[in-house]
């Protein structure tokens, strides 16, 4: 790819341009183990203040657009920068949600990576997620099942079996007529072990880890059919007070969250849970930052377990840091940003 270069008299370069990835330009499918691992220092580093979150950022672009910034700070990569996502609810063609991620070298202040981050964003839900199984798994835990099987799921699922052995997978969605197919999808040293579940309730009851990768705002199992030592985790959408479980659940769960800072205030559940149900934030028991250095409170045993994601600027940086390293170490050429 080109390089574009700024020059003085004489022709010399001074400064190369970062290096801009479309979704063509990369595979998505990043080495779990490796993001997972990424995601595992960024946090480490959370703990111990070589890493910073900054509180995220909302704005309107007239009465419609509004547009979310994920920043976030990794001293030991030496990097920081962003994610920009805006969404256009009225867009008739085109996606309705995108995002893009851009670092910057914290030695130089130049711009290092700028990268379509969209399918980067399901990478690094479904490796947050991978990160607090591999802290929170029960001992023994031997079956999955994973609720949503569109390109969420999916990558919730690869991830999942790239950190643990599971010895059976259920898989459910409300419209699994509509992913007839879904189990050619699948990985095939996993296929044998994958089964379609009748219902929701079906794969709650025969699996120690459930996994819910909806996009739905409304809860997707009923939080009655859950027992203690479970393990259920949940994610994040766009819709107002989104959340895959009810509110009413929340005080009688072991609540684990990414980053307690920030996400009692932003994820759905807790919200309500907090005004309607006397449910407390400090009730949580561990986050990431927490669970990676040793510092939480570990699972009972005696009640169902609770995780919730809600996304942050450094999972998001991480994750791009990782698509960067591959990049340079594989001597992929740059392709120069001119300003505008």
């Amino acid at each position: 790819m080109e390089t574009t270069k700024n020059k003085r008299a004489g022709g010399k370069a001074t400064s190369r341009g970062p290096l801009i990835l479309r979704q063509k330009d990369f595979d998505a499918h990043l080495p779990e183990m490796k993001v997972v691992d990424a995601l595992r220092s960024a946090f480490a580093g959370l703990a111990d203040g070589r890493a910073a979150q900054p509180p995220q950022s909302w704005g309107v672009v007239g009465d419609e657009v509004d547009i979310i910034w994920y920043p976030g700070i990794l001293a030991d990569q030496k990097l920081f920068g962003a994610k920009l996502s805006p969404y256009f609810p009225s867009r008739k063609t085109g996606p309705k949600v995108t995002a893009w991620t851009v670092l910057f070298s914290t030695e130089t202040g130049e711009p290092t990576l700028l990268c379509d981050s969209f399918a980067l964003t399901t990478e690094r839900t479904a490796a947050t997620t991978a990160l607090a199984l591999q802290l929170l798994v029960p001992a023994g835990a031997k079956r999955l099942a994973v609720i949503g099987v569109g390109v969420v799921g999916m990558a919730h699922l690869r991830y999942a079996a790239a950190i643990h052995d599971w010895n059976q997978i259920s898989l459910y969605s409300r419209k699994i007529d509509q992913h007839k197919s879904i189990e050619k999808s699948v990985a095939p040293a996993l296929r044998k072990k994958v089964k379609i579940a009748p219902s929701a309730e079906a794969a709650v009851s025969d699996s120690d880890v459930i996994l819910l990768c909806t996009s739905s705002g409304t809860p997707v199992i009923d939080h009655r059919w859950l027992r203690p030592g479970q393990l259920v985790t949940s994610i994040s959408t766009n819709v107002a007070n989104a959340h895959e479980i009810a509110a009413e659940a929340i005080p009688g769960l072991e609540v684990y969250c990414d980053y307690r800072a920030t996400t009692p205030s932003v994820a759905g559940e807790m919200k309500l849970a907090a005004q309607q149900h006397g449910w407390s934030p400090q009730s949580v028991r561990g986050d990431l930052p927490e669970m990676v250095k040793g510092k939480a409170t570990l699972p009972s045993g005696q009640k169902p377990i609770f995780f919730r994601s809600v996304g942050l600027g450094i999972e998001d940086i991480a994750i791009a840091s990782v698509l960067l390293q591959n990049r340079q170490k594989n001597k992929i050429a740059c392709r120069g940003g001119s300003s505008r």
